[in-house]
């Protein structure tokens, strides 16, 4: 699941919507990375070998969903896996308004998850833990890790704000963004939520990018949705942050 996402909706005269965001995961678990999925023409992201799902898919037809795990303590048992509702979400020609239509049974079917889903009609978000929630989002700048979107955590602040200044310096190479996603720093115990899985695991979990031999950061991604492109990029690293390469896909936006 992506652990980490700053994104700006509506706020950039050439990107409807920018998003950037780490993936963070125990380095066994078997992934691929950024590909086109033959199984499902026109959508485009990494995939969880494991289980199947996605964590950050797009589709040629402007669409993207997205996901993160809302942390509780102790992982969950025997709950639908989050990929799988971004794999079913994608191939909905109004993710958006499918997300916001899930019911709050259906919603608590699944492990605890955030989740994004934005179309040509617009962006939702719902929220299945400890209470189903959902909105519509407005135009502006978010955050959004392990707890409801916009808590401040530290890191959540940090990469927002960073977004932020970029947005307001108008910078020409968007790729600057993946950088934001590099900060290793870990941040001081009075600032650090607590989420119920210890004060060595919430010091871990505290920096942007987390470095680690068996879980890190595995993934950092930056999506750049315009009017007649989509550029998804993808850095991959491996365990204590080791570098395993970056792809890059161009994804001509199909007409509405």
């Amino acid at each position: 699941m992506m652990c980490l996402i700053a994104f700006a909706y509506q706020v950039h005269p050439l990107y409807e919507l920018i998003l950037i965001g780490n993936r963070d995961e125990f380095h066994a678990r078997p992934s691929d990375a950024l590909h086109a999925h033959v199984d499902a023409p026109g959508v485009y992201g990494g995939r969880d070998a494991q289980a199947g799902g996605g964590w950050l898919l797009v589709h040629a037809a402007g669409r993207l969903v997205t996901v993160t795990n809302v942390r509780h303590g102790s992982p969950e048992q025997a709950k639908r896996s989050r990929g799988q509702l971004v794999k079913g979400l994608i191939t909905d020609t109004r993710p958006a308004a499918a997300l916001h239509a899930i019911s709050d049974a259906e919603a608590k079917r699944f492990g605890r998850f955030n989740a994004l889903a934005f179309d040509r009609d617009g962006l939702s978000y719902l929220r299945n833990f400890p209470e189903v929630s959902r909105e519509r989002l407005g135009p502006g700048v978010y955050g959004l890790s392990n707890g409801a979107l916009n808590t401040p955590w530290p890191k959540v602040a940090r990469t927002r704000s960073a977004l932020e200044a970029w947005l307001d310096r108008g910078d020409a190479d968007p790729t600057a963004l993946l950088d934001i996603l590099k900060h290793q720093q870990q941040f001081a115990d009075a600032e650090l939520p607590d989420t119920g899985v210890g004060l060595e695991w919430e010091r871990l979990l505290s920096s942007p990018f987390i470095v680690g031999e068996h879980y890190g950061t595995r993934a950092s991604s930056l999506v750049l949705v315009g009017r007649d492109q989509i550029r998804f990029i993808e850095q991959s690293f491996g365990p204590n942050a080791t570098p395993l390469g970056q792809r890059e896909l161009l994804i001509a936006r199909e007409p509405a």
